[in-house]
């Protein structure tokens, strides 16, 4: 096949082992990054060689890294931004030492995902993350106490409205201008590396509570390309974030990037969305959910795609306990569906 199959692995706190991960067919790459360093600090090299040791025991490939945090200083443009990115650069080129091609990252202010719940359970006897407008009506972080699913624990509340009012301050354009800085710093970097950058759509794709968030929709992930117009300046096409939005065609949106060359990766899932515009997370199936995966995968494999693929979060199935959407069974599951989708798609196109 084109498309590089690959699984997140958070390291050696995950329950699922590489050992397993590779006995799902087809599975090439390890998606992982060092966690136990903070933002806006250097990854020690020590880190990346031993998981990429650990990857290459089992057969495994490290050469995604998801993500390297961008510090909420770069986002707002303030303070040491400077020295932050010259930190970020040097990440990159480390990365880039022991084999990584692409790097996700993404540019949401204060939280990288926002749910009400994370086991919210179907008749199935399944659980998933879900997010219903219901349970977040009334909630105003600037005067209660709230602690989200996504949300960053390691900040305080008076943190998180410190972070809220200086978002506000800037607005949608002044993020969007750091955003700009921030690539024509780094993109260059990474073309010299021989690295991908993927940045992650906004997940939900709309504003919470107020905050900007700008890479939500087929408009502003034009804007984004053209800032800096470079392969190494790429998407990571999330359909179960952007499919969160019904405003977003996802299937159109992923036919007209991938002939662009301009997704170097994808995250399938499905979700399923209310009327009201709650959504929850499905398993990976067309059927499923309200995205049609397999529309998806033929865009991908008309324009030859070759870059890489992960199913992203599953449900939790049959008695599995672990990090919630990031357990083994569903997760191999899609593993197992998106190989099924590939081959056929790909064998039509040589037909």
């Amino acid at each position: 096949m084109n498309m590089k199959l690959s699984f997140r692995w958070y390291g050696k706190d995950d329950p699922v082992s590489l050992e397993y991960i590779s006995q799902i067919p087809g599975m090439r790459s390890i998606v992982s990054a060092v966690y136990e360093v903070k933002p806006g600090e250097v990854w020690p090299e020590e880190s990346l060689a031993k998981m990429k040791e650990e990857c290459e025991a089992n057969h495994l490939v490290f050469d995604v890294v998801e993500s390297i945090p961008v510090h909420e200083n770069i986002k707002l443009g303030r303070g040491d931004v400077d020295h932050l990115l010259d930190v970020y650069c040097e990440n990159i080129r480390r990365c880039a030492k022991y084999g990584i091609k692409c790097v996700t990252y993404n540019f949401m202010p204060v939280f990288d995902w926002t749910r009400t719940q994370l086991d919210k359970k179907a008749e199935d006897g399944s659980t998933s993350l879900v997010m219903y407008w219901e349970q977040m009506r009334g909630l105003d972080p600037l005067k209660d106490d709230i602690h989200l699913p996504g949300w960053d624990s390691s900040y305080t509340q008076d943190e998180v409205r410190e972070l809220i009012n200086a978002y506000g301050a800037i607005g949608e354009e002044g993020l969007w201008s750091n955003l700009e800085k921030f690539l024509k710093k780094v993109i260059p970097v990474a073309e010299e590396c021989g690295v991908r950058m993927a940045i992650h759509p906004d997940d939900p794709p709309y504003p919470i509570f107020g905050l900007p968030r700008i890479i939500t929709c087929e408009e502003n992930l034009d804007r984004f390309l053209k800032i800096v117009d470079s392969p190494a300046n790429s998407l990571c096409f999330c359909i179960g974030s952007l499919g969160c939005a019904a405003s977003n065609d996802v299937v159109k949106m992923v036919r007209k990037y991938a002939e662009m060359d301009r997704i170097a990766f994808m995250h399938l899932r499905n979700v399923k969305l209310m009327d009201d515009g709650s959504f929850e997370e499905s398993g990976h199936l067309s059927s499923c959910g309200s995205i049609d995966v397999y529309e998806v995968v033929k865009a991908l494999a008309e324009n030859h795609f070759d870059g890489y693929v992960r199913p992203d979060h599953g449900r939790m199935i049959w008695g599995e306990t672990g990090k919630p959407g990031y357990g083994l069974f569903d997760r191999a599951l899609g593993a197992t569906y998106i190989n099924g989708l590939f081959e056929a798609a790909e064998k039509a196109v040589k037909k």
